[in-house]
């Protein structure tokens, strides 16, 4: 079987070689050595069990009548399968179509009337071709003798009761055996059951104590009706299919939502670091605090927290609480993410979230080891997500623009498409779920809207199919790619935003769209956010317009703030509030001790040591003025703003230190790995790349073959076939040098190198003269030179 399929492969033309390696691009990582190393690999399980995983539905069922179809000598006649095929309802057209997938991947290749199966393909697929048994005359001999007897069969099956024909209506759909109760089938038959009454009636075959299995003769006489390859489904399901009008807008307020959402979650998280859990992940207490403090459900939160770790915006680091505990943090990369306008900061998700391994879906789904599944846990990541997410969107891009499909139809046609990657509902963790799961990340990331694919959401998917072509090592940063369509695409579809604010009469800040980086960045200094949505509210307050001024802002700078941002006048109230803030700002003066507290403020200095709500720090008094405690500037500063007063601390000279409050932040950390799609599915080759690999396994195949012609490869005979002594080898070896320079052939010259072992190589002898042959190498043209003496043998090239 290998060397019938080396021949075919080397009789291929270069593109057709190309055209096998574009289908199968498994087969040249790494780039095979020669043809018959490629003839090997084309035949090896691993490679023929992922080609068939990429065939559709129809074109197994094909795969399926060319194995029944075979004769005796393994091979199939197509106009025998496209015979079986028309009784089915196939059209021939399509049949062939089929046959010409299988042959340009070559699972089958040879002549039509003999057509070879590779022989992995028997090993991976179903015993039982087309869901037939074997023939009768392989299981048993009376069994035989019924088959062959046409008008007794259909008598005998025209007298089988209800249940028992029953039984063989399920058995002639495939797979022909079935399993009964535990020796039902030992010692006397129970012919009062179904499969009793068919084992006497010699319909059935026991094959095993509880096994019994249908002939084939008789599974093709009950498929009457569709013939003995059974219903075949030339084409995908039909799915109702209606226009969307506006997916694209929904999709793109989606995408905005789900960054915003993001932007909540890492600020929530900066605020309250969650812990790491000691078998790794999120609690499922924290996320559901996330969750309930950003208004999002859990399996968005789950999702987006996937997304940030597999970008390098979310890590764990034990910054703040010690090495004994971890806890999850947002990383600096954050601080530059949330800079970055709407539509960049939207495609980091979408291609993190298309190409990570992480699976979102898996979140609250049990393990191997009945235990709930955590968030950002190990046990969340499925290698083969990228593949069905790419597949589950491929369905809808297929599809003209503006047009939804449901996710149940979705998951038929991908039934369809890739029943042996995708099949049918099982396991929460199989395909089909993580398909399911997909379809419904994707409208919530923004990339469907109303159950159609966005035109950007179409930019996303090619551009994650054709990326490993443009950057075949994966070495050029995103940066470098100008100009970024898929970013252009949705930048055109998201509100512009917006730099200007609403203020009211109740110290309410609007903002009447998604907000400007450098606007959102000071609103959250001096306002807390009240709701978000369409339009964010946020809200003045003496803790804001405090926190504002510990961060360096003076109460001029707040009012400026508010009189170049608001589109409305301002409030009193507003300025009544910052200044009344701004004035007992700083009242009290902190330093170290381990800490003391001064003011100017006599009787505000007596207020605070006589306050009980700070007896934690044990004050005592240094002067009337002057109060001092054992513990930090920072506890003392934080008891003191949580018990009311506004101090605020000073250096050693006594100067007011306002500092903007540290953003806690893990060190950082690169993203992960983009899984390429050639991590999962192999690079796609083609162009330059493509010529060049084919170019180097005909060269490799060129030299194999000439090797095995080689000196070495052959055995020194004399014209009798008597083996020839050294001497006169060597003497035969200068007699054909001396022709091979006169004619100027190429010659297989055999030779001891230096190091004792025998070597050959193909040169054109140039002079031989002085104890020494010259010769050059074509295909290097490089000049090489040999002993003559370490010469062995000499053979002219064919």
């Amino acid at each position: 079987m290998t060397s019938k399929l080396t021949d075919q492969l080397r009789a291929l033309p270069d593109d057709g070689l190309g055209a096998l390696l574009q289908l199968r691009p498994d087969l040249v990582v790494p780039i095979p050595s020669d043809i018959s190393a490629l003839a090997a690999r084309a035949q090896s399980r691993v490679s023929v069990a992922r080609t068939l995983d990429g065939l559709d539905l129809f074109t197994l069922e094909v795969l399926d009548g060319l194995r029944l179809v075979r004769g005796e000598d393994g091979t199939a006649a197509i106009e025998t399968l496209l015979t079986l095929a028309t009784e089915a309802g196939a059209e021939p057209s399509r049949v062939r179509g089929a046959v010409d997938r299988l042959r340009a991947r070559f699972l089958a290749f040879g002549q039509d009337n003999a057509l070879h199966l590779v022989n992995a393909i028997d090993e991976l697929t179903s015993p039982y071709p087309a869901g037939l048994g074997r023939p009768a005359a392989d299981l048993d001999v009376d069994v035989a003798a019924l088959a062959a007897d046409p008008a007794g069969l259909r008598r005998t099956l025209l007298s089988a009761p209800p249940d028992a024909r029953a039984v063989l209506d399920r058995l002639a759909a495939g797979p022909p055996v079935g399993s009964v109760q535990s020796g039902l089938l030992r010692g006397k038959t129970d012919a009062a059951s179904p499969v009793g009454w068919l084992v006497a009636h010699r319909l059935l075959v026991a094959i095993a104590d509880d096994t019994v299995e249908l002939p084939r003769e008789i599974g093709i006489v009950l498929r009457r009706d569709t013939g003995p390859l059974g219903p075949l489904h030339p084409a995908p399901p039909p799915a109702d299919a209606q226009p969307r009008t506006g997916a694209d807008s929904a999709g793109a307020g989606q995408a905005l939502e789900a960054v915003r959402h993001l932007d909540a979650l890492l600020h929530a998280l900066a605020d309250a670091p969650a812990p790491v859990l000691r078998s790794f992940g999120l609690g499922v207490r924290d996320l559901r605090r996330l969750a309930r403090d950003t208004g999002t459900t859990e399996p968005v939160t789950a999702l987006l927290l996937e997304i940030a770790y597999a970008a390098g915006l979310l890590t764990y680091t034990d910054a703040t609480k010690g090495a004994s505990e971890m806890v999850w943090l947002p990383t600096p990369a954050y601080d530059a993410w949330r800079t970055a306008d709407l539509a960049h900061r939207w495609a980091v998700l979408a291609r993190t979230w298309l190409a990570m391994t992480r699976a979102p879906a898996m979140v609250g789904q049990r393990d191997d080891k009945d235990k709930p599944i955590s968030a950002l846990s190990h046990e969340g990541t499925r290698v083969s997500a990228p593949t069905v997410r790419r597949a589950a969107l491929g369905v809808l891009t297929d599809l003209p623009e503006g047009t939804a499909l449901s996710a149940d139809a979705v998951l038929d046609r991908l039934a369809w498409q890739a029943p042996r990657r995708i099949g049918r509902p099982g396991a929460p963790a199989g395909p089909q779920a993580l398909a399911r799961a997909a379809l419904a990340e994707a409208t919530s990331l923004g990339v469907t809207g109303l159950e159609a694919m966005t035109r950007y959401g179409r930019l996303l998917l090619a551009e994650s199919a054709g990326g490993a072509d443009s950057d075949p090592l994966g070495i050029r940063s995103r940066d470098d790619e100008t100009p970024d369509a898929l970013v252009a695409a949705l930048h055109d579809m998201l509100p512009v935003p917006v730099d200007h604010v609403l203020v009211q009469a109740d110290l309410t800040v609007v903002v009447p769209g998604p907000p400007a980086p450098d606007l959102a960045a000071e609103l959250t200094l001096v306002a807390d956010a009240e709701s978000r949505g369409g339009a964010t509210v946020y809200r003045v307050t003496p803790a804001s317009v405090r926190r504002a001024l510990d961060a360096g802002y003076a109460a001029s700078d707040i009012h400026g703030l508010f009189r170049r941002r608001s589109r409305t006048p301002l409030p009193q109230a507003l300025e009544y509030l910052v200044n009344d803030v701004a004035r007992r700002h700083g009242g009290l003066r902190v330093g170290t001790v381990g800490a003391y507290l001064r003011s100017d403020d006599e009787a505000l200095v007596n207020e605070v040591f006589a306050d009980r709500r700070l007896a934690g720090l044990s004050l005592r008094r240094l002067a009337p003025t002057v109060l001092a405690t054992p513990h930090t500037t920072s506890r003392l500063l934080d008891m003191l703003r949580d018990a009311g007063f506004a101090p605020v601390a000073e250096d050693a000279t006594g100067a007011a230190l306002l500092t903007r409050p540290r953003a806690l932040r893990a060190p950082s950390r690169p993203a992960l790995r983009r899984p390429r799609p050639d991590n999962f599915d192999p690079p796609r080759l083609h162009g330059p790349r493509l010529e060049g690999v084919v170019e180097q396994i005909r060269l490799g195949d060129r030299l194999a073959r000439a090797t095995r012609r080689s000196p070495l490869s052959r055995a020194m005979v004399d014209e009798d076939g008597a083996p020839v002594t050294s001497a006169q080898a060597h003497a035969q070896a200068l007699a054909v040098l001396q022709q091979a320079m006169r004619d100027q052939a190429r010659v297989w010259v055999g030779y001891v190198d230096a190091h004792g072992s025998a070597a050959s190589k193909l040169v054109r002898p140039v002079s031989m003269g002085a104890g020494y042959l010259r010769a050059e190498d074509d295909r290097t043209e490089m000049l090489h030179t040999f002993a003559l003496h370490r010469i062995t043998s000499a053979t002219l090239d064919d």
